[in-house]
């Protein structure tokens, strides 16, 4: 039995916890960077946001040009400005990118050089600056994961800074935030969510060794992931379409925030696997929301991977509401049916043709997706080039059947317990 779990030295979850914000940023300095988008920035929140702090006796100096899907020139512009006021802390407002701004500013702040000398996994060689982190959307997780995701040019697809030195200090959840999030924004964040719940809970199983929490930052499903990933499928699917059609429901958005944030839980210590890689070279292609992206690409991850997880994917239906009855290879399929029938409900695509992916890039998106061994390697079936063009081809065409045809023979990549054979604890 295997149990990782990381996460902020303090989480503060509810409705009306960001008036919170001032008292708990005060305690780790008097001078704070925030970091928000222009959309945000312009809102009465924001506004009320940075009287808190300031009534607090924190000095501000604000960073409001947050641009999606964090462009890597940005890091070096806001950590210039950064160490023209000296920072105790930075403040993280707003949707994951902007939480991941500010965890990678906190790193090229502390340790210098440019972002690029930190892709990767376990490169951050020490503590940084403090991070507070305040989404107001419900889907990344970011505010308690020790991922940064960016975009640098040079690379085809996304890049991710990971090390455990990222993860916020404290993380402030306030679902009042999020009330009134558009119907479409509503819908991608809570795929989003949803994906990471789901390929925590079904990602590699590693060994019980003592390296395994210090060699790697996603160490694949274990005991206490699996908790915070059942949590979140539980309360994500049971309110998803709520809050999308009703964008001003306070119950459905504390839910979504609750599943959002148990998923980022999930997958800081368990990580992701091939729906995450296959968005990266989609979103570089197609210019759509990762959200979109990883649901339109999660029931073909799951069918894909059904052979080798009956059982988690059996437990994934009765959180959904199954019937306890049915065979477990019966609740395996509701379990898929039922998440392909939620998601296309709310309006994300069924297929990576309606994303706008070009028919003649199906194979190159496979060969770009292989480059992030970090989440093939934590798929529970193994991968290659070919496994993965066939999962991108099924999902071009909307076939989940076709992946059926592919479970001869299967075998996964769960690793064997060295403990049972007297192996290191």
């Amino acid at each position: 039995m295997l149990g990782v779990l990381r996460g902020p030295r303090q989480v503060l979850f509810g409705a009306g916890q960001r008036r919170a914000l001032g008292t708990m940023t005060a305690g780790l300095g008097r001078r704070a960077l925030v970091c928000t988008d222009a959309r945000f920035g312009a809102t009465p929140e924001f506004a009320e946001l940075v009287q808190v702090l300031e009534e607090a006796g924190v000095g501000v100096t604000t960073y409001t040009e947050v641009l999606p899907d964090v462009p890597v020139h940005q890091v070096a512009q806001c950590a210039e400005l950064a160490a023209g006021i000296g920072p105790d802390v930075i403040v993280g407002m707003g949707g994951g990118s902007c939480l991941d701004l500010a965890k990678a500013v906190a790193v090229v702040l502390t340790h210098g050089g440019d972002p690029a000398d930190y892709y990767g996994e376990l490169r951050v060689p020490g503590p940084v600056v403090p991070v507070v982190a305040l989404p107001t959307t419900a889907g990344t997780g970011s505010e308690v994961t020790p991922v940064a995701v960016l975009t640098d040019p040079e690379r085809v697809s996304k890049v991710g800074i990971s090390s455990p030195h990222l993860i916020p200090h404290t993380a402030i959840c306030d679902p009042e935030l999020t009330v009134g999030c558009p119907p479409g924004l509503t819908a991608a964040a809570g795929a989003d969510a949803l994906c990471h719940a789901i390929e925590a809970f079904t990602a590699v199983r590693r060994p019980v060794v003592a390296e395994v929490g210090t060699e790697r930052v996603f160490v694949g499903k274990n005991e206490l992931t699996d908790v915070f990933a059942l949590l979140g499928v539980r309360v994500i699917t049971a309110h998803l379409q709520r809050a999308w059609s009703t964008p001003d429901d306070l119950v459905a958005r504390e839910a979504m925030m609750l599943g959002a944030t148990a998923g980022g839980f999930a997958l800081g210590s368990a990580g992701t696997a091939v729906a995450h890689a296959i968005q990266y070279p989609v979103g570089a292609l197609t210019h759509t929301a990762h959200g979109l992206g990883v649901g339109a690409l999660l029931p073909y991850a799951m069918e894909f991977n059904r052979p080798a997880r009956i059982p988690e994917l059996a437990a994934i239906a009765l959180a959904m509401g199954a019937s306890p009855d049915a065979s477990a290879e019966d609740l395996a399929t509701e379990a898929i049916d039922r998440v392909a029938a939620l998601l296309d409900a709310v309006g994300i695509p069924s297929s990576l043709a309606d994303l706008g992916l070009p028919a003649d890039q199906l194979r190159w998106t496979a060969e770009q997706a292989m480059g992030a061994q970090r989440l093939v390697a934590n798929n529970p079936r193994p991968l290659d080039v070919d496994t993965v063009e066939q999962i991108v081809r099924a999902a071009y065409a909307g076939d989940r059947a076709a992946l059926r045809d592919s479970s001869a023979a299967v075998h996964d990549l769960d690793e064997p317990d060295l403990t049972a054979a007297g192996g290191a604890r």
